[in-house]
C-alpha cells in the first residue's frame, strides 16, 4: 500500500460524533419545537434521534447525510416550514457545535505532514461548518484541501469530491487513503479507486464497515503505525 495522501471525513472521524453532535441536536430540536413536547418528538422521529438517550440512533440518515438532507427531514416535521430557512439555521448554528477531537490533532497532523503526505477533508457537512470546526480545533493549516457537500464537487457516496482532492494534489487516486466512519465514506473511496480505512469513532460498527474497508481501525490514531508497516 503506497500512500501519498490521506483524505479524512470530519464527523465521527476527526471528531467524535456523539460528543460533537448530540447536545447540538437537542438545542436544534428545542429551537424548532419552541418547547412543545409533541413537536419535539415529531422532529426527533424524523431525524431518528432518541430523546430519552439524547443520541442519534445508528439508523439515522442524518449521520452521513448532507446539511440539506437534514434540513428536509426537520422541515418534514414542521408543517408549513421553509426548508431553505431551516437549512440556513442548521448550517449557521452547526458552526458553533462543540468539537471533540478523537486524538490530539495538532501533534497528530504535524506527524503526518512531516511524512510528506497531502492531507484533505471531505465532509457532507457544509464547507463553512468544516472550516469553522477545523479552525476551532486550530488545525485548518494542516489541510491542503477542504470540501463540503456544497463546495461544487458533490457529496459522498459519490466519488467526485474525493477525485477533486486527487486532482488538486496531482496524485493518483490509488495512492490516496480515504478515512471515514460511515459506509458513505468507504463506498466513495472504493468508487474513487482509493484505499479505504474505516474507523469506529462514529456510530457504525466494524461489521458494517468491513465490506467496504481495506482495514477497520479503532480510531485515526492507529494510522501512523499502519503507514510504517505498509
Amino acid at each position: 500500500m503506497q500512500v501519498n495522501g490521506l483524505l479524512f471525513d470530519k464527523d465521527g472521524t476527526l471528531f467524535d460524533f456523539n460528543a460533537t453532535w448530540n447536545n447540538w441536536t437537542i438545542s436544534v430540536i428545542d429551537h424548532f419545537s419552541e418547547g412543545n413536547a409533541t413537536t419535539s418528538q415529531r422532529i426527533a422521529d424524523a431525524i431518528d434521534f432518541d430523546l430519552i438517550e439524547r443520541a442519534f440512533r445508528p439508523t439515522s440518515p442524518v449521520i452521513a447525510g448532507t446539511n440539506r438532507q437534514a434540513a428536509e427531514l426537520v422541515a418534514s416535521a414542521l408543517p408549513g416550514s421553509d426548508v431553505d430557512a431551516v437549512e440556513d439555521y442548521l448550517a449557521k448554528s452547526a458552526t458553533e457545535a462543540p468539537v471533540a477531537p478523537v486524538v490530539p490533532l495538532t501533534p497528530y497532523l504535524t506527524d503526518l505532514q512531516a511524512r510528506g503526505l497531502k492531507l484533505g477533508v471531505v465532509t457532507n457537512d457544509t464547507e463553512m461548518g468544516a472550516r469553522a470546526h477545523l479552525e476551532t480545533a486550530s488545525v485548518t493549516r494542516f489541510f491542503d484541501f477542504i470540501a463540503g457537500f456544497d463546495s461544487g464537487f458533490g457529496a459522498k457516496p459519490d466519488p467526485d469530491p474525493l477525485l477533486a482532492f486527487a486532482k488538486a494534489m496531482a496524485l493518483d487516486p490509488s495512492t490516496i487513503a480515504m478515512v471515514g466512519d460511515s459506509t458513505h465514506d468507504l463506498i466513495a473511496g472504493r468508487r474513487a479507486g482509493m484505499t479505504t480505512i474505516g474507523v469506529l469513532t462514529g456510530l457504525a460498527q466494524s461489521h458494517e464497515l468491513a465490506p467496504y474497508a481495506d482495514i477497520v481501525l479503532p480510531h485515526i490514531g492507529h494510522i501512523p503505525e499502519l503507514l510504517e508497516t505498509a
